[in-house]
């Protein structure tokens, strides 16, 4: 059985005051030998306070998004290598948020992907469908051709040890989280997608995002496809981002 992730991404939240209390909240909550990985994405300035509380702890961390380039003259970018340097061994990618709001093409994503995956970090790529998407049933028609970008630019081999997260975009913030069936749906679209490669097939892990929280979760995670979640709200009080973390274990 694959092993559950469990992946909270803060956002743009957070303060020195309020995330050392939920970090400190997160240490004693979760127990060392958790059979699940947990991972906290944090806002680039708190990655140093994030790596010096989890450092001696069972929870990894990341950031919510990378340059696609190495160094250079690029304002207010950050790249892999600058992650590496605070322990983050996980960085989002493609997040709807991001892609919406500051035009990211398929194939920026895609580089982004390539970068944390040559540094030796691990990409969580998000993929989803908009509202009318869905309504108009081409949902898994969007989806695969997200996909096929980074498939086309750098085979499908790229995908080995990695993450996708599925996130509907009509789902995120919304409390209207997809239906499990819904959910299971499409991670079985993707892993038959990406089926050909047995090595892909093996390491990749599928979660869902999309208003995921205490109630949903055990459901959500029961789905033979659904290795987990990517955790926005609920990720930013302790208890309850420990009981998502303990429904995948179930």
């Amino acid at each position: 059985m694959r092993r559950k992730i469990v992946v909270g991404n803060w956002k743009m939240n957070g303060s020195l005051a309020s995330n050392e209390r939920l970090l400190k909240a997160l240490v004693e909550k979760i127990p060392q030998a958790i059979s699940v990985d947990i991972v906290v994405c944090a806002p680039y300035p708190y990655l140093f306070q994030t790596q010096s509380h989890l450092k001696h702890s069972p929870i990894f961390w990341g950031a919510q998004n990378v340059a696609k380039y190495e160094s250079g003259a690029f304002t207010g970018e950050v790249s892999v290598s600058m992650l590496k340097e605070f322990g983050a061994s996980y960085a989002i990618i493609g997040h709807s948020e991001r892609s919406t709001a500051y035009c990211e093409s398929d194939e920026n994503i895609a580089t982004k992907f390539m970068m944390v995956k040559k540094a030796g970090m691990t990409p969580i790529l998000c993929v989803g469908e908009t509202l009318i998407e869905r309504e108009a049933g081409i949902m898994e028609k969007v989806v695969s051709k997200q996909l096929d970008t980074i498939i086309e630019m750098y085979g499908e081999e790229i995908f080995d040890e990695t993450v996708i997260a599925y996130e509907p975009i009509w789902a995120i913030g919304s409390d209207l989280a997809a239906s499990p069936e819904q959910a299971q749906a499409m991670h079985q679209f993707i892993r038959e997608k990406l089926s050909s490669n047995t090595e892909v097939i093996k390491s990749l892990k599928i979660i869902y995002g999309g208003s995921v929280n205490p109630q949903n979760a055990i459901q959500l995670f029961s789905m033979p496809d659904v290795d987990g979640g990517l955790v926005g709200r609920a990720s930013l009080n302790a208890s309850d981002f420990e009981s998502i973390c303990h429904s995948a274990e179930i």
